[in-house]
């Protein structure tokens, strides 16, 4: 964790800025949505609050696109495939979503590869 957490600057919701960070992540899209738009000035909120909404997002989207692709079931050697492609992105989309809500609380800019890269430079 960052030593002081007050170098991360004000917010302008009044908590500071690594809990501000980690309410982004709480909701994806709509509580990243809520800080982006009450946030106005720092930078560290406003990052992964965009990060947030991103990601939600492309989550959301995989999780459709696995779900439509589960209608049609695809069978390797007796083994339905469409299921594990569902299981692997609800999982890895939780386990990277705990991350992200880590990575925030300890103050760190975390960027994710391509989405983190789109935040930092819309924020």
């Amino acid at each position: 964790m960052r030593d002081n957490i007050t170098e991360l600057g004000r917010t302008r919701s009044g908590f500071q800025p690594n809990i501000a960070a980690v309410l982004s992540y709480a909701l994806t899209v709509l509580t990243g949505a809520v800080m982006f738009v009450v946030e106005k000035e720092n930078k560290y909120v406003r990052f992964h609050a965009l990060q947030s909404i991103l990601f939600g997002a492309t989550w959301i989207i995989l999780w459709i696109l696995a779900s439509i692709e589960m209608t049609v079931p695809i069978r390797i050697i007796g083994f339905v495939i469409t299921d594990v492609i569902l299981f692997v992105v609800a999982l890895g989309g939780f386990v990277l979503w705990l991350f992200l809500l880590y990575k925030a609380y300890r103050g760190e800019r975390f960027k994710l590869p391509v989405l983190g890269e789109i935040a930092e430079r819309i924020t």
